[in-house]
């Protein structure tokens, strides 16, 4: 698909690779870690869409309706599922303008989830930045669970600092499922800012994002992150890689085995915006 372009951000987007962002960048500086040519995973890439559900389910396994039910295998010999289907299917373009685009994913069920649904992305490029909306519309004759999320990479540089409002952050066990809720300053003073050069992984759930969040670092103008319809902050921050993660999130990993996933009745619809702007020169502290 060719480049999207508008007052000098340019975006790429990858319908047959998970429905994900190639590229955005800004007069020539990624704004997102660019996907390397020849990529054939989505893990490769800027940013994918998380749907229907959001990081893991615990043995790829829960109960709903009155039965049990098991997900097909996603990720290598993890024992868990991850982050849904929508990442490993081809979307289609419905939709393109200079500087807009549709996709569109439709789900039969089975095949990794059970129930079919219908989802979309829209993304635009604005004068400041990035707009991409994610929805999924519930075409199940029953009320089914969803979740939604976006799994964006930013580029990391020596002096990056993350500035964050949340509420609260999650422990985790050797597989990434949360253990238990503690203090939002855990894996750094993210209310402040921090820098995001971290001595150990960081792969943990954050909850009651309020603003958005700041990053700076590499020299160039803050980027500035939000979210509508998602108050959860996912960070990955991989010890030594030239990336981190900051994935607005609607639940919690293995929400669908606890507390805090959507429902969405026949024929309903959940959808969540995602925005990554620009900074305007001088802005420093965020505003809860």
């Amino acid at each position: 698909m060719r480049p999207l372009a508008a007052d000098g951000w340019e975006l790429t987007l990858l319908p047959e690779l998970g429905g994900s962002i190639g590229s955005l960048s800004h007069k020539g500086r990624d704004i997102l870690r660019p996907t390397p040519p020849g990529a054939t995973d989505p893990l490769q890439t800027a940013c994918f869409p998380l749907l229907p559900y959001v990081n893991r389910i615990a043995q790829r396994s829960f109960n709903f309706g009155g039965r049990r039910w098991l997900l097909s295998a996603n990720f290598g010999d993890h024992p868990h599922s991850l982050h849904g289907v929508g990442w490993h299917r081809a979307w289609e373009v419905t939709h393109a303008t200079a500087a807009s685009a549709t996709l569109s994913l439709k789900h039969p069920g089975g095949n990794g989830w059970p129930w079919p649904f219908h989802a979309e992305q829209r993304f635009a490029l604005l004068p400041d930045g990035l707009s991409a909306s994610l929805s999924i519309r519930n075409l199940a004759d029953e009320p089914v669970p969803a979740g939604l999320g976006f799994h964006p990479y930013f580029p990391r540089f020596p002096d990056s600092r993350l500035q964050a409002n949340l509420s609260a952050a999650w422990t985790a066990d050797a597989t990434q499922l949360p253990l238990a809720r503690v203090p939002a300053d855990h894996f750094g003073n993210w209310a402040e800012g921090d820098s995001l050069t971290r001595p150990s992984l960081v792969d943990n759930a954050h909850e009651g994002w309020t603003g958005p969040a700041r990053i700076s670092g590499g020299g160039g103008l803050s980027t500035l992150l939000s979210a509508t319809g998602a108050d959860g902050l996912h960070l990955y921050i991989p010890p030594g890689e030239d990336f981190f993660c900051a994935e607005p999130v609607t639940h919690l990993p293995d929400a669908i085995n606890r507390e805090g996933m959507d429902l969405l009745a026949p024929g309903q619809t959940l959808s969540i915006e995602m925005r990554i702007l620009q900074a305007a020169p001088g802005s420093s502290r965020l505003q809860p």
